[in-house]
């Protein structure tokens, strides 16, 4: 077996719109965001990752950047082969004359269709895997946050990523009814983006927008102890010049408002598509929130009493979805009847 093992390497893949992260060896290797720089002339890859988002929203003529994936799924094929190939090479798997063939295990949104599911294992396979195997995000959430998926037992999980927030109620090792909304991190980004051209007649960038969502964002206007005032910088739509305003966290959630209350119908759908004898198991254990989204302030608080359900917020949120994943890889005897081949 050990011999096996030298010339095979097991990775788990969490190929999110923002963010991708590998595990290797029960260790996360690889968290960066997912976009792709390439030399729009020769086509080369010029960075990816972090190094490819600092040069994101300011490039020349001559670079590009690509988000190789839009609400979940593979938009642009090329650039995500390119970008999978890239991050991995970020692992260090040893000094070894050939290259060891992949055995992966990459989570999918619950709502993907078999075309997209397909665009996903040829990607994987382009980057040299060997064995490719998928699984739903909320499955592979609810494994992450340590829920027995194989128990009679019915489980609520909102999983909300940067493309898509899936939503799924899990018993017995399958998704018993889900949601999937195409609101998520990114479109809470488009929103403050919006809020600031249309109010503060600012324009700022795609990058800005996330750091307001991360340092300010909150879904409630009221907080017990909410953050301080943010400074934004960008260009003033009237005179086209570079001006500075502050904004608070109450802006962000007015902004955020509409969207939030999206997400909010979505998850009283799933609840009200669930059998009633799982409804009482989901009244007894609440709901659990993972993904970057759930780390908006307030947003448990504003689910709970909409809901009237206890809500609970993964400790590592952002985590949950490739730990679970890592753990499928790990006992693949196991879970197998989760995973897609």
């Amino acid at each position: 077996m050990a011999f096996f093992d030298f010339f095979t390497s097991d990775i788990a893949i969490d190929l999110g719109t923002a963010n991708t992260l590998i595990i290797h060896k029960d260790k996360v290797v690889v968290d960066e965001p997912s976009i792709v720089a390439l030399d729009k002339n020769s086509g080369k890859v010029l960075a990816i990752g972090r190094e490819a988002m600092q040069m994101h929203e300011k490039t020349h003529e001559n670079i590009k950047t690509i988000r190789p994936l839009k609400e979940g799924v593979i938009a642009d094929f090329h650039a995500a082969e390119m970008m999978i190939r890239g991050m991995i090479k970020m692992i260090d798997t040893g000094r070894r004359l050939f290259p060891p063939s992949l055995r992966m295990v990459i989570c999918i949104p619950s709502a993907i269709t078999e075309v997209e599911k397909r665009a996903v294992r040829d990607s994987a396979e382009h980057a040299n895997a060997k064995e490719v195997y998928m699984i739903y995000e909320p499955i592979a959430a609810a494994i992450g946050i340590g829920i027995d998926i194989e128990q009679p037992v019915g489980n609520m999980i909102v999983d909300i990523g940067g493309g898509t927030t899936d939503i799924a109620v899990i018993a017995l090792s399958g998704i018993v009814c889900d949601q999937s909304i195409r609101i998520a991190g990114d479109t809470f980004n488009r929103d403050i983006l919006d809020y600031m051209r249309r109010q503060h007649n600012l324009l700022i960038g795609e990058r800005t927008a996330e750091r307001v969502k991360i340092e300010v964002g909150s879904a409630l206007t009221e907080l017990d102890d909410g953050p301080d005032d943010f400074e934004i910088r960008g260009r003033d739509l009237m005179t086209g010049i570079p001006k500075t305003i502050k904004i608070s966290y109450s802006e962000v959630a007015f902004a955020l408002d509409k969207s939030i209350s999206k997400l909010e119908e979505a998850v009283l759908k799933a609840l009200e598509l669930s059998p009633p004898e799982i409804s009482a198991d989901i009244y007894e254990r609440g709901i659990y929130l993972t993904g970057g989204g759930a780390l908006l302030r307030g947003l448990d608080k504003r689910l709970g009493l909409k809901t009237k359900l206890p809500i609970h917020v993964a400790e590592d949120p952002l985590r949950a979805v490739v730990r679970g994943t890592g753990a499928a890889l790990k006992k693949l005897d196991h879970y197998r009847k989760v995973l897609m081949s």
